[in-house]
């Protein structure tokens, strides 16, 4: 098992990655245009974030995507873990462990790094469960969002 930085050439995969996982837990059909394009943009703008891919088995096999988000309460950084996707052949074979202890290898290199966080689908319990496994715990924080008018992200 390799766990390595997202390339440009890994971008496609990582992309139907994404489409996979939205149409998976939550039923929507992302337009392939768009999140092709933001995958791209991450990939080539490292200010951004990052993603991390595990290679297995000759191909990619999951994947996750990190992006940042400063805490002034806490004078640092948080960490948000992002689009995970695990090939449904290799699930509950600890990959999803595998990648989320070298986001902490990663960020015990960065002083900044205060702690990590993700959102997860209400209904999605599985994933609940992993991430209470590795240590995580659920805030009491709601979230909210407001989207520009007219963007236009999924079918």
């Amino acid at each position: 098992m390799i766990i390595r930085q997202a390339l440009s050439q890994d971008a496609a995969e990582l992309t139907e990655f994404n489409i996979s996982m939205a149409r998976e837990t939550e039923g929507m059909e992302l337009i392939p245009e768009v999140i092709g394009a933001g995958v791209k943009a991450m990939i080539e703008n490292p200010q951004m974030g990052f993603y991390l891919v595990v290679e297995l088995d000759n191909g990619i096999q999951a994947s996750l995507m990190v992006t940042t988000e400063w805490s002034d309460w806490r004078n640092g950084m948080f960490w948000w873990i992002q689009s995970v996707y695990v090939r449904p052949s290799y699930r509950r074979q600890g990959l999803y462990r595998e990648l989320y202890e070298r986001v902490k290898e990663l960020a015990e290199q960065e002083p900044a790094v205060c702690g990590f966080r993700l959102y997860v689908e209400r209904d999605n319990t599985n994933a609940q469960k992993t991430y209470k496994s590795l240590g995580m715990t659920e805030t009491e924080y709601k979230l909210f969002e407001e989207l520009v008018p007219g963007l236009k992200y999924r079918k």
